[in-house]
């Protein structure tokens, strides 16, 4: 088990341990009805708050081995661009891979390229033997960085989630480590 969560570098992403100077950053952007739209788990309106919660969540969660939550950022200065982490279920060596970005920052490769580097880390450093991901039907975009980052479709769950008032189906996706 690892002592203290790494930090991940891409070619032009730093994503790091989320800090509690980063939470007015993280009400901002996950706020936006947009993000609440493409996504299972944030809610809307975002309360004040909810994002500091969030972040120290993020320690009691690594340190219990069921997970690592990175912040994305951009390498070349450290702007807070989204997030990215891995739910970890240790006894079956598996995670759900689960992200959102910044309407400002979308359709620029950023989720796909951390979505690649945190699969690895998964795999060769938290010693994952499956990671999965789940996306509302019709969220094309997220879908593209499942399918970019080397992930399988391995189904649908028709009317999986209740949203807003309607059913959804969720788009699944998985991938065994080699």
């Amino acid at each position: 088990m690892l002592e203290h969560q790494s930090t991940l570098r891409t070619q032009r992403l730093l994503l790091r341990p989320f800090s509690i100077v980063d939470a007015p950053r993280v009400q901002h952007f996950a706020g936006a009805r947009e993000v609440y739209a493409t996504t299972l788990n944030i809610p809307h309106p975002y309360a004040d708050g909810l994002a500091e919660l969030w972040i120290a969540s993020h320690v009691v969660q690594f340190n219990s081995g069921k997970g690592a939550t990175f912040a994305i950022t951009l390498a070349e200065d450290g702007e807070l661009v989204g997030a990215i982490g891995l739910g970890v279920q240790p006894q079956h060596q598996r995670a759900e891979l689960g992200y959102w970005v910044g309407v400002p920052y979308w359709n620029r490769g950023y989720c796909t390229e951390a979505a690649v580097a945190v699969i690895r880390y998964g795999f060769d450093e938290l010693g994952l033997h499956k990671i999965t991901s789940r996306h509302l039907a019709g969220n094309y975009a997220s879908e593209r960085v499942m399918v970019k980052a080397g992930m399988r479709k391995e189904g649908e769950l028709v009317d999986e989630i209740c949203k807003d008032g309607a059913f959804r189906t969720l788009g699944v996706y998985g991938l065994v480590k080699a």
